[in-house]
């Protein structure tokens, strides 16, 4: 897009996002004449309608919200919008999508006509003539019929096929992608402004990168300190009065109607009791295997689930719940969902009570392993790996008998070659601290990869851990045996013990 006439203020109060935002404004601001076509889309509850708000009111620009709704309603009340946001007596009446967006198009007050569409998945359902329309009456303004306009579409939706199919074909009709991703890990603490890091972690496994949960009731009273936490979880998450504890259900049962929703929570509930190949997830729903390769193709395509080829077995699969609500929902609050809709505050401290070790075995625990492989690819030194990693992912050792060896973070280099480079090997920890025998475990790993045919000669060890170290552990890694990785690493508060040119490993 072409360069800003005039600057647009980013607005006070949106936390992060300043590159969605500069991008945003200069999709508004390009001066090139003619209709342009915006896409923003991403999770829900990341600030999508709060970003395009802001931008509404910034530039002048024209913002519906779609609901629900036959087509006719929808009209009458986009008709009504309208006339406020424009200042006419009466709202005119629009027989369909195109004597709409041609009105739309004229609107504003410059020579751009910022128009934003939030929700266009719940107006497509409806009317699912209306990318074709957009499409007729964009070529037809493009065409010098729509005079003077330089109409701004923006059409915002979260993670749905009504989306991916819109994307799936946006380099033939789309000016302009905008991703509202939730916020990792690091900017989740800032943001919740949460100075101990067992505390963050666990905070982040409930609510994850979600800025809206900041500003709701849950973030109220947030929790001070880690001894805290379970104060939090009892008054902001597990209460049948605020918000939070319905969101995830919802989420779900949100999904078409054809589709069985029952399933789609158990296949979840699979997931967030550690069920992850299809396989596994079969054997808990009690149904044939060939059900579940659909089941998460459609949770997937939502983007509520997301699948992980395994490091070793590439034909293997791992699914994780993308979404951390969703993963606490159906380990911690749906079990007892019975029992909490009208629990006091005693009967709420005694199912948390029993809930906590689920909490922090099946959630804290595996989304403590999903950040350290985060932070494998996006935060760890340069030099730390010996090159950059291109993907940092658990692997399942072959096996004939028994349960499958896992290694919780393979970390490859670039992926010219495939696979790529084993740049290192990793156990997590989240409520142990670690010792040596964990060392030995990933000694013997990284000699079975080799007899396996893999390039260990650079293959760095590394133990991560959220509850500490033991001395002998230490002094591996002052031999430059290990690494080790804890809570004050991911998140860059704390030093390396030692650098490349103190010799070992940095």
């Amino acid at each position: 897009m072409g360069a800003l006439v005039t600057p647009v203020a980013r607005p006070q109060g949106l936390y992060d996002r300043e590159a969605e935002w500069d991008r945003l404004v200069a999709f508004v601001g390009d001066p090139r004449p003619g209709p342009a076509i915006g896409v923003v889309t991403g999770p829900r509850g990341h600030g999508k309608s709060f970003l395009l708000k802001a931008l509404t009111r910034a530039t002048g620009g024209f913002y519906f919200s779609c609901q629900e709704a036959a087509q006719a309603e929808t009209l009458r009340a986009l008709a009504q919008r309208y006339a406020r946001h424009a200042g006419l007596a009466r709202a005119p009446h629009w027989t369909g999508w195109r004597d709409a967006l041609l009105a739309l198009a004229v609107t504003g007050h410059g020579p751009t006509a910022l128009v934003v569409i939030d929700g266009f998945p719940e107006v497509v359902r409806q009317s699912p003539g209306l990318p074709a329309t957009i499409n007729e009456v964009c070529h037809q303004l493009g065409d010098g019929q729509g005079g003077s306009s330089r109409l701004r579409l923006l059409l915002c939706g979260s993670t749905t096929p009504v989306m991916t199919r819109l994307l799936s074909g946006a380099d033939r009709w789309v000016d302009q992608v905008v991703e509202v991703a939730p916020l990792d890990f690091r900017r989740a603490r800032d943001l919740w402004a949460i100075e101990d890091l067992a505390l963050a972690l666990r905070v982040h496994a409930v609510v994850g990168g979600s800025a809206a949960f900041r500003f709701d009731p849950a973030g109220d009273r947030p929790p001070t300190g880690f001894a805290d936490f379970d104060r939090w979880i009892q008054e902001r998450v597990l209460s049948p009065r605020l918000p939070l504890f319905w969101k995830a259900g919802h989420i779900l049962d949100r999904v078409p109607d054809s589709w069985d929703v029952a399933v789609c929570h158990s296949t979840v509930a699979a997931l967030a009791a550690g069920r992850s190949t299809p396989g596994e997830i079969a054997d808990f729903l009690d149904r044939p295997a060939t059900d579940v390769p659909h089941i998460l193709s459609h949770l997937e395509e939502r983007g509520l689930v997301r699948g992980e080829p395994d490091a070793f077995q590439p034909g293997l699969i791992h699914y994780r719940i993308t979404e951390p609500l969703l993963a606490f929902d159906h380990a911690v609050i749906r079990p007892h969902r019975p029992e909490l809709v009208d629990a006091d505050v005693t009967e709420i401290d005694e199912i948390w009570r029993q809930a906590r070790a689920v909490f922090e075995r099946d959630v804290a625990g595996p989304y403590f392993a999903r950040i350290c492989r985060e932070w494998a690819v996006l935060y760890a030194p340069a030099e730390l790996f010996g090159e950059a990693p291109e993907s940092a992912v658990s692997g399942s050792l072959p096996h004939t008998t028994g349960e499958p060896v896992i290694i919780d973070v393979v970390v490859r280099g670039e992926q010219g070659r495939r696979p790529g480079p084993l740049l290192s090997i990793g156990l997590v920890s989240w409520t142990h601290p670690m010792d040596t025998p964990h060392l030995e475990r990933l000694r013997g790993h990284l000699t079975r990869l080799a007899a396996l045919g893999e390039d260990t000669g650079r293959t760095r060890l590394v133990c991560y851990s959220a509850a500490g170290f033991s001395p002998g552990l230490r002094a591996a890694e002052e031999n430059g045996d290990v690494l080790l990785v804890s809570p004050e690493q991911l998140y860059g508060d704390g030093p390396w013990p030692y650098t490349a040119e103190e010799g070992g490993r940095p």
